[in-house]
Protein backbone atom coordinates (compact mmCIF):
# COMPACT_ATOMS: atom_id res chain seq x y z
CA UNK A 1 0.00 0.00 0.00
CA UNK A 2 3.05 2.12 0.50
CA UNK A 3 3.36 2.88 -3.28
CA UNK A 4 -0.02 4.16 -3.19
CA UNK A 5 0.44 6.40 -0.39
CA UNK A 6 0.75 9.90 -3.11
CA UNK A 7 -2.52 8.18 -5.01
CA UNK A 8 -4.56 8.00 -1.97
CA UNK A 9 -3.85 12.14 -0.78
CA UNK A 10 -4.16 13.01 -4.27
CA UNK A 11 -7.57 11.46 -4.91
CA UNK A 12 -8.34 12.78 -1.70
CA UNK A 13 -7.82 16.24 -2.63
CA UNK A 14 -10.01 15.88 -5.98
CA UNK A 15 -13.07 14.23 -3.98
CA UNK A 16 -12.50 17.41 -1.34
CA UNK A 17 -12.49 19.92 -4.99
CA UNK A 18 -15.39 18.03 -6.40
CA UNK A 19 -17.45 18.10 -3.21
CA UNK A 20 -16.70 22.41 -2.75
CA UNK A 21 -19.22 24.76 -3.86
CA UNK A 22 -17.22 27.82 -4.23
CA UNK A 23 -13.19 27.80 -5.35
CA UNK A 24 -10.95 30.78 -3.95
CA UNK A 25 -8.94 32.39 -7.08
CA UNK A 26 -5.79 30.34 -5.81
CA UNK A 27 -7.72 26.91 -6.10
CA UNK A 28 -9.47 27.77 -9.61
CA UNK A 29 -5.68 28.84 -10.89
CA UNK A 30 -4.58 25.39 -9.21
CA UNK A 31 -7.42 23.73 -11.56
CA UNK A 32 -6.16 25.59 -14.86
CA UNK A 33 -2.71 24.68 -14.42
CA UNK A 34 -3.19 21.34 -13.23
CA UNK A 35 -6.25 20.47 -15.89
CA UNK A 36 -3.81 21.42 -18.90
CA UNK A 37 -0.81 19.55 -17.41
CA UNK A 38 -3.28 16.68 -17.02
CA UNK A 39 -4.69 16.77 -20.80
CA UNK A 40 -0.69 17.35 -21.95
CA UNK A 41 0.55 14.28 -20.42
CA UNK A 42 -1.95 11.88 -19.51
CA UNK A 43 -5.35 12.84 -22.05
CA UNK A 44 -3.68 14.03 -25.23
CA UNK A 45 -1.83 17.01 -25.95
CA UNK A 46 -3.56 17.36 -29.82
CA UNK A 47 -6.57 18.20 -28.01
CA UNK A 48 -4.93 21.05 -26.51
CA UNK A 49 -3.50 22.10 -29.98
CA UNK A 50 -6.80 21.90 -31.07
CA UNK A 51 -8.57 24.57 -28.83
CA UNK A 52 -5.84 26.48 -29.73
CA UNK A 53 -7.44 26.95 -33.10
CA UNK A 54 -10.96 27.43 -32.13
CA UNK A 55 -10.83 29.51 -28.82
CA UNK A 56 -9.24 32.74 -27.58
CA UNK A 57 -8.34 30.80 -24.53
CA UNK A 58 -7.70 27.04 -24.80
CA UNK A 59 -6.83 26.89 -21.06
CA UNK A 60 -10.69 27.39 -20.46
CA UNK A 61 -12.09 25.09 -18.16
CA UNK A 62 -15.18 24.07 -17.59
CA UNK A 63 -17.08 23.73 -14.01
CA UNK A 64 -20.77 24.13 -13.88
CA UNK A 65 -23.78 23.97 -16.17
CA UNK A 66 -27.46 24.91 -16.01
CA UNK A 67 -30.21 25.65 -18.18
CA UNK A 68 -28.76 27.17 -21.79
CA UNK A 69 -25.03 27.92 -20.45
CA UNK A 70 -22.19 26.47 -19.31
CA UNK A 71 -19.36 28.55 -16.79
CA UNK A 72 -15.72 27.93 -16.74
CA UNK A 73 -14.06 27.56 -13.38
CA UNK A 74 -13.67 32.07 -13.38
CA UNK A 75 -17.05 32.50 -13.64
CA UNK A 76 -17.50 33.14 -17.51
CA UNK A 77 -20.71 32.06 -18.97
CA UNK A 78 -21.24 30.87 -22.31
CA UNK A 79 -24.57 30.66 -24.35
CA UNK A 80 -24.36 26.94 -24.81
CA UNK A 81 -25.10 26.86 -28.77
CA UNK A 82 -23.10 23.22 -29.13
CA UNK A 83 -24.97 21.19 -27.06
CA UNK A 84 -22.87 18.67 -26.45
CA UNK A 85 -23.09 17.59 -30.19
CA UNK A 86 -26.85 17.24 -29.37
CA UNK A 87 -27.16 16.03 -26.11
CA UNK A 88 -28.72 18.91 -23.86
CA UNK A 89 -32.24 18.85 -25.61
CA UNK A 90 -34.08 19.20 -22.32
CA UNK A 91 -31.34 21.90 -21.32
CA UNK A 92 -28.37 21.27 -18.61
CA UNK A 93 -29.45 19.35 -15.46
CA UNK A 94 -32.85 19.57 -15.81
CA UNK A 95 -34.02 19.25 -12.50
CA UNK A 96 -36.78 16.28 -12.82
CA UNK A 97 -33.83 14.38 -14.46
CA UNK A 98 -31.66 15.42 -11.97
CA UNK A 99 -34.30 14.01 -9.71
CA UNK A 100 -34.98 10.89 -11.07
CA UNK A 101 -30.84 9.62 -10.54
CA UNK A 102 -30.67 10.96 -7.08
CA UNK A 103 -33.46 8.87 -6.48
CA UNK A 104 -32.19 6.01 -8.09
CA UNK A 105 -29.24 6.39 -6.71
CA UNK A 106 -30.05 6.56 -3.15
CA UNK A 107 -31.97 3.32 -3.63
CA UNK A 108 -29.97 1.10 -6.46
CA UNK A 109 -27.35 2.37 -8.84
CA UNK A 110 -26.76 -0.98 -11.07
CA UNK A 111 -28.41 -4.34 -11.56
CA UNK A 112 -27.37 -7.60 -10.21
CA UNK A 113 -27.30 -8.37 -14.08
CA UNK A 114 -29.52 -11.46 -13.39
CA UNK A 115 -32.70 -10.46 -11.82
CA UNK A 116 -35.66 -8.27 -13.55
CA UNK A 117 -34.42 -4.56 -13.42
CA UNK A 118 -37.79 -2.89 -13.59
CA UNK A 119 -36.85 0.54 -14.96
CA UNK A 120 -35.32 -1.50 -17.96
CA UNK A 121 -38.48 -2.31 -18.66
CA UNK A 122 -40.14 0.56 -17.96
CA UNK A 123 -38.77 2.32 -20.31
CA UNK A 124 -38.72 0.21 -23.33
CA UNK A 125 -42.52 0.33 -22.77
CA UNK A 126 -42.54 4.28 -23.10
CA UNK A 127 -39.96 4.00 -26.30
CA UNK A 128 -42.29 1.83 -27.90
CA UNK A 129 -45.49 4.12 -27.02
CA UNK A 130 -43.54 7.45 -28.48
CA UNK A 131 -41.66 5.45 -31.51
CA UNK A 132 -43.49 5.70 -34.99
CA UNK A 133 -45.21 2.72 -36.64
CA UNK A 134 -44.97 -0.84 -34.71
CA UNK A 135 -41.43 -0.14 -33.35
CA UNK A 136 -41.78 -2.45 -30.23
CA UNK A 137 -38.65 -4.00 -28.36
CA UNK A 138 -35.48 -2.06 -27.77
CA UNK A 139 -32.46 -2.94 -26.60
CA UNK A 140 -29.96 -0.18 -24.39
CA UNK A 141 -26.40 0.22 -24.61
CA UNK A 142 -24.15 3.07 -23.71
CA UNK A 143 -23.62 5.57 -26.80
CA UNK A 144 -24.61 6.25 -30.30
CA UNK A 145 -21.69 4.18 -31.51
CA UNK A 146 -22.95 0.81 -29.65
CA UNK A 147 -26.51 1.40 -30.77
CA UNK A 148 -25.21 1.49 -34.51
CA UNK A 149 -23.17 -1.76 -33.86
CA UNK A 150 -26.39 -3.25 -32.17
CA UNK A 151 -28.10 -1.92 -35.49
CA UNK A 152 -26.06 -3.53 -37.92
CA UNK A 153 -25.70 -6.55 -35.61
CA UNK A 154 -29.67 -6.94 -35.87
CA UNK A 155 -30.16 -6.30 -39.42
CA UNK A 156 -27.08 -9.22 -40.00
CA UNK A 157 -28.62 -11.69 -37.71
CA UNK A 158 -32.44 -11.01 -39.04
CA UNK A 159 -31.75 -11.18 -43.05
CA UNK A 160 -28.61 -13.34 -42.92
CA UNK A 161 -27.22 -11.06 -45.62
CA UNK A 162 -23.20 -9.06 -45.31
CA UNK A 163 -24.12 -6.20 -47.07
CA UNK A 164 -24.72 -2.75 -46.15
CA UNK A 165 -25.49 0.40 -48.01
CA UNK A 166 -24.24 3.81 -46.33
CA UNK A 167 -23.51 7.07 -47.73
CA UNK A 168 -21.04 9.47 -48.36
CA UNK A 169 -20.19 11.91 -45.19
CA UNK A 170 -22.13 10.20 -43.07
CA UNK A 171 -20.84 10.07 -39.10
CA UNK A 172 -22.58 7.05 -37.37
CA UNK A 173 -19.32 6.27 -34.66
CA UNK A 174 -15.88 5.08 -34.87
CA UNK A 175 -15.78 1.34 -33.33
CA UNK A 176 -14.65 -1.18 -36.28
CA UNK A 177 -18.31 -1.76 -37.02
CA UNK A 178 -19.82 1.56 -37.19
CA UNK A 179 -16.49 3.10 -38.77
CA UNK A 180 -16.98 0.86 -41.72
CA UNK A 181 -20.32 2.81 -41.91
CA UNK A 182 -18.13 6.23 -41.07
CA UNK A 183 -17.13 8.30 -44.18
CA UNK A 184 -14.75 10.22 -43.69
CA UNK A 185 -10.92 8.95 -44.71
CA UNK A 186 -9.04 10.21 -42.14
CA UNK A 187 -11.05 8.65 -39.40
CA UNK A 188 -10.84 5.16 -41.53
CA UNK A 189 -7.46 4.76 -43.21
CA UNK A 190 -5.24 4.45 -39.73
CA UNK A 191 -7.64 1.11 -39.22
CA UNK A 192 -7.84 -0.74 -42.32
CA UNK A 193 -9.24 -3.13 -43.27
CA UNK A 194 -12.69 -2.66 -41.70
CA UNK A 195 -15.50 -4.37 -41.74
CA UNK A 196 -16.30 -5.99 -45.28
CA UNK A 197 -19.39 -5.21 -47.55
CA UNK A 198 -20.33 -2.00 -46.63
CA UNK A 199 -20.98 0.54 -50.21
CA UNK A 200 -20.98 4.44 -49.61
CA UNK A 201 -23.45 6.20 -52.10
CA UNK A 202 -23.95 9.39 -52.23
CA UNK A 203 -26.30 11.30 -49.80
CA UNK A 204 -29.65 12.61 -50.51
CA UNK A 205 -29.69 10.57 -54.07
CA UNK A 206 -32.16 7.85 -53.84
CA UNK A 207 -31.29 6.62 -57.52
CA UNK A 208 -27.57 6.04 -56.16
CA UNK A 209 -29.20 3.65 -53.53
CA UNK A 210 -31.62 1.35 -55.59
CA UNK A 211 -28.32 1.47 -58.36
CA UNK A 212 -26.34 -0.24 -55.79
CA UNK A 213 -29.51 -2.75 -54.67
CA UNK A 214 -29.63 -4.18 -58.12
CA UNK A 215 -26.44 -4.14 -58.59
CA UNK A 216 -25.76 -6.27 -54.94
CA UNK A 217 -28.66 -8.16 -55.63
CA UNK A 218 -27.16 -9.06 -59.50
CA UNK A 219 -23.72 -10.27 -57.84
CA UNK A 220 -25.43 -12.74 -55.63
CA UNK A 221 -24.46 -9.92 -52.38
CA UNK A 222 -28.28 -9.02 -51.16
CA UNK A 223 -28.18 -6.29 -49.02
CA UNK A 224 -28.91 -6.44 -45.10
CA UNK A 225 -29.84 -3.27 -45.05
CA UNK A 226 -29.23 0.56 -45.49
CA UNK A 227 -28.48 2.69 -43.02
CA UNK A 228 -28.14 6.84 -43.02
CA UNK A 229 -29.48 9.48 -41.26
CA UNK A 230 -32.50 11.01 -41.49
CA UNK A 231 -30.33 15.09 -41.91
CA UNK A 232 -26.43 14.32 -41.65
CA UNK A 233 -25.14 15.95 -38.18
CA UNK A 234 -21.61 15.51 -38.93
CA UNK A 235 -21.87 16.12 -42.48
CA UNK A 236 -22.68 19.57 -41.83
CA UNK A 237 -26.33 19.49 -41.68
CA UNK A 238 -27.18 18.28 -45.02
CA UNK A 239 -30.69 18.05 -45.30
CA UNK A 240 -32.31 15.57 -48.03
CA UNK A 241 -35.01 16.01 -50.90
CA UNK A 242 -38.47 15.38 -49.47
CA UNK A 243 -38.80 12.64 -50.87
CA UNK A 244 -35.65 10.75 -49.80
CA UNK A 245 -37.16 8.81 -46.99
CA UNK A 246 -40.23 7.37 -48.35
CA UNK A 247 -38.22 6.53 -51.74
CA UNK A 248 -35.74 4.77 -49.86
CA UNK A 249 -38.08 3.20 -47.67
CA UNK A 250 -40.18 1.59 -50.78
CA UNK A 251 -36.68 0.44 -52.05
CA UNK A 252 -36.28 -1.36 -48.85
CA UNK A 253 -39.51 -3.27 -49.00
CA UNK A 254 -38.94 -4.38 -52.48
CA UNK A 255 -35.22 -5.82 -52.11
CA UNK A 256 -36.08 -7.11 -48.82
CA UNK A 257 -33.29 -5.23 -46.85
CA UNK A 258 -33.65 -3.43 -43.73
CA UNK A 259 -34.23 -0.06 -43.37
CA UNK A 260 -31.85 1.42 -40.32
CA UNK A 261 -32.20 5.12 -39.59
CA UNK A 262 -29.70 6.51 -37.30
CA UNK A 263 -31.54 9.36 -35.11
CA UNK A 264 -28.33 9.76 -32.36
CA UNK A 265 -28.27 13.22 -32.91
CA UNK A 266 -31.69 14.30 -34.74
CA UNK A 267 -34.22 12.38 -32.13
CA UNK A 268 -36.02 13.91 -29.23
CA UNK A 269 -37.19 16.25 -30.39
CA UNK A 270 -34.22 18.49 -31.72
CA UNK A 271 -35.73 18.84 -35.78
CA UNK A 272 -39.11 19.99 -35.12
CA UNK A 273 -40.54 16.67 -34.12
CA UNK A 274 -39.59 13.72 -31.48
CA UNK A 275 -38.06 11.85 -34.12
CA UNK A 276 -36.54 13.03 -37.90
CA UNK A 277 -38.41 10.11 -39.97
CA UNK A 278 -41.77 11.55 -38.41
CA UNK A 279 -41.47 14.53 -40.98
CA UNK A 280 -41.28 11.84 -43.73
CA UNK A 281 -44.16 9.50 -42.61
CA UNK A 282 -41.28 6.87 -42.63
CA UNK A 283 -41.33 3.84 -40.26
CA UNK A 284 -37.65 2.65 -40.31
CA UNK A 285 -37.27 -1.24 -39.19
CA UNK A 286 -34.53 -0.47 -36.85
CA UNK A 287 -33.86 2.76 -35.04
CA UNK A 288 -30.66 3.62 -33.57
CA UNK A 289 -30.85 6.37 -30.16
CA UNK A 290 -28.17 7.84 -28.35
CA UNK A 291 -26.88 11.41 -27.25
CA UNK A 292 -30.10 13.23 -25.72
CA UNK A 293 -32.13 10.00 -24.98
CA UNK A 294 -30.54 10.17 -21.54
CA UNK A 295 -31.25 13.67 -20.77
CA UNK A 296 -27.87 15.44 -20.65
CA UNK A 297 -27.36 13.40 -17.63
CA UNK A 298 -26.34 10.05 -18.24
CA UNK A 299 -24.95 8.22 -20.94
CA UNK A 300 -27.46 5.87 -22.69
CA UNK A 301 -28.74 4.58 -26.03
CA UNK A 302 -30.86 2.44 -27.93
CA UNK A 303 -31.56 0.02 -30.45
CA UNK A 304 -35.01 0.30 -31.37
CA UNK A 305 -36.76 -2.77 -33.70
CA UNK A 306 -40.09 -4.34 -34.96
CA UNK A 307 -41.11 -7.20 -33.50
CA UNK A 308 -40.01 -9.44 -36.12
CA UNK A 309 -36.20 -8.90 -35.85
CA UNK A 310 -36.22 -10.05 -32.53
CA UNK A 311 -37.26 -13.15 -33.11
CA UNK A 312 -33.45 -15.11 -33.12
CA UNK A 313 -33.04 -12.80 -29.66
CA UNK A 314 -36.20 -14.20 -28.37
CA UNK A 315 -34.64 -17.58 -28.79
CA UNK A 316 -31.33 -16.84 -27.47
CA UNK A 317 -31.83 -13.27 -25.39
CA UNK A 318 -27.64 -13.92 -24.39
CA UNK A 319 -26.95 -13.40 -28.25
CA UNK A 320 -25.91 -9.62 -27.69
CA UNK A 321 -25.66 -8.18 -24.33
CA UNK A 322 -24.27 -5.52 -22.21
CA UNK A 323 -23.13 -5.11 -17.95
CA UNK A 324 -23.71 -1.41 -18.12
CA UNK A 325 -26.55 -0.50 -20.62
CA UNK A 326 -30.11 -0.41 -19.45
CA UNK A 327 -28.67 0.23 -15.87
CA UNK A 328 -31.06 1.64 -13.58
CA UNK A 329 -29.77 5.42 -13.19
CA UNK A 330 -29.48 5.96 -16.94
CA UNK A 331 -32.86 4.08 -17.48
CA UNK A 332 -34.15 7.07 -14.54
CA UNK A 333 -32.86 9.64 -16.47
CA UNK A 334 -34.11 8.54 -19.90
CA UNK A 335 -37.68 7.82 -18.32
CA UNK A 336 -37.80 11.75 -17.01
CA UNK A 337 -36.17 13.28 -20.30
CA UNK A 338 -38.80 11.85 -21.84
CA UNK A 339 -41.11 13.08 -19.42
CA UNK A 340 -39.83 16.74 -19.68
CA UNK A 341 -40.07 16.48 -23.57
CA UNK A 342 -43.55 15.75 -23.98
CA UNK A 343 -44.43 17.98 -20.96
CA UNK A 344 -42.87 21.17 -22.03
CA UNK A 345 -43.66 20.32 -25.58
CA UNK A 346 -40.11 20.90 -26.68
CA UNK A 347 -40.21 19.04 -29.82
CA UNK A 348 -43.16 21.91 -30.93
CA UNK A 349 -40.66 24.68 -29.38
CA UNK A 350 -37.74 23.56 -31.31
CA UNK A 351 -39.54 23.81 -34.14
CA UNK A 352 -40.62 27.24 -33.46
CA UNK A 353 -37.09 28.21 -32.18
CA UNK A 354 -35.39 27.09 -34.99
CA UNK A 355 -37.82 29.06 -37.82
CA UNK A 356 -36.95 31.88 -35.40
CA UNK A 357 -33.55 31.47 -35.62
CA UNK A 358 -33.05 30.26 -39.02
CA UNK A 359 -34.75 33.25 -40.23
CA UNK A 360 -32.38 35.64 -38.42
CA UNK A 361 -29.52 33.68 -39.64
CA UNK A 362 -30.24 33.70 -43.00
CA UNK A 363 -30.41 37.44 -42.91
CA UNK A 364 -26.67 37.20 -41.64
CA UNK A 365 -25.87 35.10 -44.27
CA UNK A 366 -27.49 38.06 -46.98
CA UNK A 367 -25.59 40.70 -44.87
CA UNK A 368 -22.31 38.81 -45.28
CA UNK A 369 -21.96 36.65 -48.46
CA UNK A 370 -18.25 37.18 -48.36
CA UNK A 371 -18.25 35.33 -45.10
CA UNK A 372 -21.31 32.64 -45.30
CA UNK A 373 -21.79 30.75 -48.01
CA UNK A 374 -24.65 29.32 -47.24
CA UNK A 375 -27.28 28.67 -43.76
CA UNK A 376 -29.97 25.88 -43.77
CA UNK A 377 -31.60 23.53 -41.07
CA UNK A 378 -34.79 21.92 -39.46
CA UNK A 379 -35.90 23.08 -35.68
CA UNK A 380 -32.74 23.70 -33.67
CA UNK A 381 -30.37 21.88 -35.88
CA UNK A 382 -28.57 24.58 -37.93
CA UNK A 383 -26.01 24.21 -40.34
CA UNK A 384 -23.42 27.71 -41.30
CA UNK A 385 -21.21 27.05 -43.53
CA UNK A 386 -18.86 29.49 -44.88
CA UNK A 387 -16.55 30.13 -47.75
CA UNK A 388 -13.92 28.30 -46.72
CA UNK A 389 -12.53 26.23 -43.41
CA UNK A 390 -9.87 29.37 -42.46
CA UNK A 391 -13.24 31.43 -42.15
CA UNK A 392 -15.23 29.07 -39.99
CA UNK A 393 -12.64 28.41 -37.78
CA UNK A 394 -12.19 32.68 -37.12
CA UNK A 395 -16.10 33.11 -36.36
CA UNK A 396 -16.12 30.06 -33.90
CA UNK A 397 -13.04 31.72 -32.24
CA UNK A 398 -14.73 34.92 -32.33
CA UNK A 399 -18.30 33.62 -30.62
CA UNK A 400 -16.16 32.02 -27.90
CA UNK A 401 -14.41 35.07 -26.74
CA UNK A 402 -18.19 36.87 -27.08
CA UNK A 403 -18.94 34.03 -24.74
CA UNK A 404 -21.00 31.85 -27.60
CA UNK A 405 -19.66 27.76 -27.64
CA UNK A 406 -20.10 26.45 -30.90
CA UNK A 407 -18.08 24.03 -32.89
CA UNK A 408 -17.23 22.79 -36.39
CA UNK A 409 -18.22 19.39 -37.98
CA UNK A 410 -15.97 16.32 -37.31
CA UNK A 411 -16.96 15.69 -41.61
CA UNK A 412 -17.30 18.94 -42.83
CA UNK A 413 -14.54 21.41 -41.67
CA UNK A 414 -16.50 24.63 -43.47
CA UNK A 415 -19.40 24.27 -41.24
CA UNK A 416 -20.47 24.95 -37.84
CA UNK A 417 -23.69 23.72 -35.50
CA UNK A 418 -26.46 25.51 -34.04
CA UNK A 419 -27.31 22.67 -31.76
CA UNK A 420 -28.29 24.87 -28.37
CA UNK A 421 -30.62 22.84 -25.77
CA UNK A 422 -34.45 22.99 -26.73
CA UNK A 423 -35.48 25.06 -23.93
CA UNK A 424 -33.26 28.09 -25.03
CA UNK A 425 -34.94 31.31 -24.38
CA UNK A 426 -36.02 33.87 -26.86
CA UNK A 427 -33.50 36.29 -25.16
CA UNK A 428 -30.89 34.03 -25.62
CA UNK A 429 -31.11 33.57 -28.84
CA UNK A 430 -31.25 37.11 -29.68
CA UNK A 431 -28.06 37.14 -27.69
CA UNK A 432 -26.32 34.51 -30.24
CA UNK A 433 -27.63 36.53 -33.09
CA UNK A 434 -26.27 39.80 -32.15
CA UNK A 435 -22.96 38.53 -31.26
CA UNK A 436 -22.58 36.70 -34.51
CA UNK A 437 -23.19 39.72 -36.25
CA UNK A 438 -20.81 41.50 -34.60
CA UNK A 439 -18.56 38.49 -35.00
CA UNK A 440 -19.23 38.04 -38.55
CA UNK A 441 -18.82 42.21 -39.45
CA UNK A 442 -15.35 41.70 -37.90
CA UNK A 443 -13.88 38.43 -39.90
CA UNK A 444 -15.82 40.64 -42.87
CA UNK A 445 -13.34 43.59 -42.65
CA UNK A 446 -10.26 41.48 -41.72
CA UNK A 447 -11.15 38.95 -45.12
CA UNK A 448 -11.41 42.87 -47.26
CA UNK A 449 -7.73 43.77 -46.24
Amino acid sequence: MEKYSEVIKESQMYLELIAKKELTREEKDWVVKAAVEAFSEHVNPGFLEYRKSVSTDYTSVEWSDQGSTFTDVYGKEYIDCLGGYGIYNVGHRHPKVMQAVYNQLDRQALHSQELLDPLRGFLAKLVAEITPGDLKYAFFVNSGTESVEGGLKFARMYTGRKSYIVTTRAFHGKSLGSLSATAKGVFRTPFLPLVPGFHHVPYGNAEAIEMMLESCAFIGEDVAAVLIEPIQGEGGVIIPPDDYLPRVREMCDRYGALLILDEVQTGMGRTGKMFCCQHSNVVPDILCLAKAFGGGVMPIGAVVAREKIWEKLVENPFLHTTTFGGNPVCCAAAIANINVLLEENLPRRAAESGEYMLGKLKGLAEKYPAVVQEVRGKGLMIGIEFQNNELGYEVATGLFGAGVLVAGTLINAKSIRIEPPLTITREQQDAVINRLDKVLENVNSSAGK
